[in-house]
């Protein structure tokens, strides 16, 4: 394809990135997930494993596999939530806290390359670009729920 299509670039970028942080947190011995993981977990309170997922974007069972890996790991603990006995807190441990620091640091070190070499003016147009097409994809601009014929 001569032209790359908006699907390629931000698929190709995306890629690129995915595998960068994969590498940076296999330095670490973890991975790209699991950092996701450790920076959507209150470090104070705990999140429940409920609303993990849907923070995440993650299926639950993706989301069981990562945890228990975690878990295995000695980065988090499951205690039972004191507001809602039914439910589960994902808290870290102090492991889990070191590794989250890790991956807050690779995270924030990319912002900063990205800053260092994008314009502020060229970086605000990429988010409101990127801004643009999640409404799209969310509000169903792009393909139109079928439709049931009566």
């Amino acid at each position: 394809m001569k032209e790359k299509t908006i699907d390629y670039v931000l698929r190709a970028t995306w890629m690129a990135v995915s595998k960068m942080y994969n590498e940076e947190a296999g330095k670490a011995g973890s991975t790209m997930a699991t950092g996701f993981a450790l920076l959507s977990i209150d470090p104070e309170k705990g999140t429940p494993s409920t609303s993990l997922g849907p923070k995440m974007g993650m299926e639950a069972t993706s989301l069981s596999r990562i945890l228990r890996t975690m878990e295995d790991k000695g980065i988090i603990v499951r205690k039972r939530n004191p507001e809602d006995g039914r439910s589960v807190l994902i808290n870290l441990t102090n492991f889990g806290l070191e590794m989250r620091n890790f991956s807050k640091g690779v995270v924030l070190r990319f912002d900063e390359a990205v800053k260092e070499n994008v314009s502020e003016e060229d970086l605000r147009t990429f988010i409101e670009v990127a801004h643009t097409i999640m409404e799209l994809i969310n509000n169903k601009k792009i393909y139109k729920p079928e439709t049931s014929a009566k």
